[in-house]
């Protein structure tokens, strides 16, 4: 593991040119699958093509349902559900898989970021982050980070707040005798420390660490994949870094997050709410999240969510199960659930970002597993039709978690 200390120092980075992006790909998509057509725009292709002189060792092909929605939103003859089977090549396996590598940036004082990443050596391959959705984390793209480090530099990480970036103090401790016991929740204390007086876990603050982890980790630009949560954040990175990021692409992407206003957009209507996601939390909101939290902590509520999610229920979820168990067991993940809830919603909004996004000629591609109970085909329809230029794939079966039940892809 590699461990890195901010300088808090930023890096000037250039818009990569139009022309040169073009040349990159068609899409974070299936480019062996031939679905794709040329556009005025596009974005980096990390899909793996069907290669008979390529040595890597691959798993049995499989084949899944692919709708192209842009052929049906632009009246071609094809319908959107009209299902294309595609086979597919399974991911490489042992010593032919990239190699991932651990290791924690130290943002701010007592806020640490865990990461992980995996990649060529090349210099000059392209830079891909992959932003994990609310609360799992970058275990979710190991299967990415194996088969798409043997081209290009791979990386993703867990949000402050989550996972492996949870605080390894407490933010708010107990002060009084007796107080504390083995199954004490960290941030339920009457005073905060003096590195979390100002601390919230918003998408405000993910933004932000994903904009200084770029600068000051990886060091260059990136085609940015985020699914769900990572969506939202990886679209607002965009627009309100487009020098950080070559290109987008969107899994399922949940098209909001937050439901109190944002200080810095509303503040007369923000101070009529007396919390938003600060430490420590009042004591009222601490009842509360001891009630839900046991609900939701409980594995078979986790069991239940998953099975939801994954339209695919073949899909080996055992070990992201495990890690979701591990992370409701870290002592301050009950205050930081309560934070997330409570915290203030972004700067601007998902519609607001993707305008951004195309006056800044920022590619973006849309894939979205067409079983989603939760972000339905219909956000991705809606995007695809505010940004009719982005290529739109509906995957089948998939659920929220397409990367995951479908990583060959």
């Amino acid at each position: 593991m590699e461990v890195v200390s901010s300088s808090h120092s930023c890096l000037a980075f250039h818009q990569t040119p139009t022309s040169a992006r073009r040349s990159l790909g068609t899409g974070l998509g299936p480019r062996h699958t031939k679905l794709a057509r040329p556009r005025k725009s596009s974005v980096l292709c990390v899909g793996r093509a069907s290669n008979p002189g390529d040595s890597g060792k691959l798993n049995v092909s499989r084949s899944f349902g692919v709708s192209d929605v842009d052929a049906a939103l632009q009246g071609i003859s094809k319908k959107v559900g009209q299902i294309e089977k595609v086979a597919i090549p399974g991911l490489p396996e042992g010593p032919d898989s990239s190699q991932i590598s651990t290791g924690l940036w130290e943002w701010k004082p007592k806020l640490t970021v865990y990461y992980e990443k995996s990649g060529t050596k090349n210099s000059k391959a392209p830079a891909v982050l992959f932003l994990p959705g609310f609360g799992v984390g970058t275990f979710h793209f190991e299967k990415q980070l194996m088969d798409l480090g043997r081209d290009y530099k791979v990386w993703t990480m867990d949000f402050l707040g989550q996972g492996m970036s949870l605080p390894c103090e407490d933010p708010a401790p107990k002060a009084m005798a007796g107080e504390e016991d083995e199954e004490s929740y960290w941030g339920f204390g009457q005073d905060s420390q003096p590195w979390a007086d100002e601390l919230v876990y918003s998408v405000d603050l993910w933004r932000d660490q994903v904009q200084h982890f770029i600068e000051e980790v990886i060091g260059e630009p990136v085609y940015i994949v985020g699914n769900s949560l990572g969506g939202f954040v990886a679209l607002y990175l965009a627009a309100s870094s487009p020098h950080l990021v070559k290109g987008v692409t969107l899994l399922n992407a949940t098209p909001f997050w937050g439901f109190l206003p944002n200080p810095a957009r509303s503040p007369r209507l923000s101070k009529i709410f007396p919390w938003a996601g600060t430490f420590p939390l009042p004591s009222v909101v601490r009842k509360l999240t001891e009630t839900v939290w046991q609900k939701i902590s409980d594995p078979r509520s986790i069991q239940k969510i998953l099975r939801q999610v994954y339209a695919d229920h073949s899909t080996n979820v055992d070990k992201v199960f495990s890690r979701i168990i591990e992370t409701t067991e870290h002592p301050a993940a009950a205050a930081s659930f309560a934070s997330i809830m409570f915290a203030p919603m972004g700067q601007i909004s998902f519609q607001e970002a993707l305008s951004r996004c195309q006056k800044q000629d920022i590619p973006i591609s849309l894939m979205y597993g067409k079983e989603d109970p939760w972000v339905t085909p219909y956000w991705g329809i809606r995007v695809k039709q505010q940004v009719p230029e982005a290529p739109y794939y509906e995957i089948s079966p998939a659920g929220h978690c397409p990367h995951d039940e479908v990583p060959e892809l």
